[in-house]
């Protein structure tokens, strides 16, 4: 049963930064595209960035490119977001999931509850 556990989340000032954590579980990480979601209330989900299995290719959404970058350690079994300069519009709950940019959605039973990332002053 594939278990992702979502943590590093806050409230911070804008231009702030946060580091995400996603623990993952029940499942050959190393195998895995994995990325970032974020969502706020009345919206559906939307992708932030991924990363391939090995760590060494990254995509960004336009938003996210030159403020947040995506790393993982698959000795931890752990995917991580660096979100830097953070902005008022970056406020949203934001979950790890497997898949990359184009198939992330067909994995929604792996998303973890998420962590809440509020930017305010």
């Amino acid at each position: 049963q594939v278990q992702l556990v979502e943590s590093g989340g806050g409230m911070v000032q804008p231009g702030g930064s946060l580091r995400l954590s996603c623990a993952a579980s029940g499942l050959t990480f190393n195998r895995y595209d994995m990325s970032w979601v974020r969502q706020v209330p009345g919206k559906g989900p939307d992708w932030v960035s991924d990363i391939n299995p090995g760590g060494d290719s990254t995509n960004y959404a336009t938003s996210a490119r030159g403020r947040f970058t995506i790393s993982r350690d698959n000795a931890k079994n752990t995917l991580y977001l660096q979100m830097n300069g953070l902005k008022p519009e970056d406020t949203a709950r934001y979950q790890c999931t497997i898949g990359d940019r184009m198939t992330w959605s067909k994995y929604s039973y792996s998303r973890g509850q998420g962590t809440q990332v509020t930017v305010s002053s």
